[in-house]
């Protein structure tokens, strides 16, 4: 992929409005092709925040990160994807560098918290636990050496999504109705890069404490989901 591959860049966001505030002014708009804030039915401003703003708001229909993804897709006009949290979480900073690596002609470029000097300020010990346990049986599992398999912050060609089959409900469907939650596509992403030997690189990102709002992890039922997933990618 060569230095003039466009950007779409997407803001996955629910009642985040504290940290939008803070956030997307920080955000260089002439970065992108696009920007897309996928708003998952917010009741907080939001939305309403962001097109007073100038950003075009998708707004999806089922709730759920990935359920999200696959309804704004076929509005994705850029060759590259950023997947983006407006909570805080991701440093707008890191934009610059996320895309030039990904212009190098990687598939899937992860800002990884856990690369060189880079740290999550957000994880506590559980989920700092389980990070690690992820990403360690994803590699052990599937020969990567990946440092972080979790994170929503990463750059990715728009292709990689249906060459993966992330989109598709086979891979998640009977550990949702197992678990009684919904997941998302990045861990999958991460297990499928692996498993196919697609070209993977990583760039160091710290992961800053999230800003306003409520934290939505779903620690038990999503860890025991996307461990399961990792598995049954082994053998299926």
């Amino acid at each position: 992929m060569n230095q003039k591959a466009t950007v779409t860049l997407l803001v996955m966001a629910l009642n985040e409005i504290d940290g939008m505030k803070q956030v997307m002014p920080r955000i260089d708009r002439s970065l992108f092709e696009q920007i897309l804030v996928v708003d998952g039915g917010s009741t907080d401003g939001t939305r309403e925040w962001a097109r007073d703003n100038g950003f075009t708001v998708f707004e999806q229909v089922v709730p759920g990160l990935r359920q999200g993804y696959n309804e704004v897709m076929g509005r994705i006009t850029g060759d590259i994807i950023i997947t983006f949290s407006p909570d805080g979480n991701c440093l707008a900073s890191l934009l610059p560098a996320l895309i030039a690596k990904a212009r190098e002609g990687h598939d899937l470029v992860i800002a990884s918290r856990y690369l060189g000097g880079a740290k999550s300020y957000d994880d506590d010990l559980v989920t700092a636990f389980g990070n690690w346990l992820f990403t360690r049986t994803v590699n052990l599992l599937f020969g990567s050496k990946m440092t972080d398999v979790m994170v929503i912050y990463r750059a990715f060609k728009k292709g990689l999504v249906y060459d993966l089959a992330l989109h598709e409900d086979a891979g998640y469907a009977r550990l949702e109705k197992l678990f009684f939650t919904r997941l998302s596509w990045e861990p999958l992403m991460s297990c499928r890069a692996a498993k196919k030997k697609v070209d993977i690189a990583e760039i160091p990102g710290d992961e800053p404490y999230r800003i306003g709002g409520v934290r939505k992890l779903q620690i038990i039922r999503w860890g025991a989901a996307y461990y399961s997933q990792f598995w049954r990618e082994l053998f299926f």
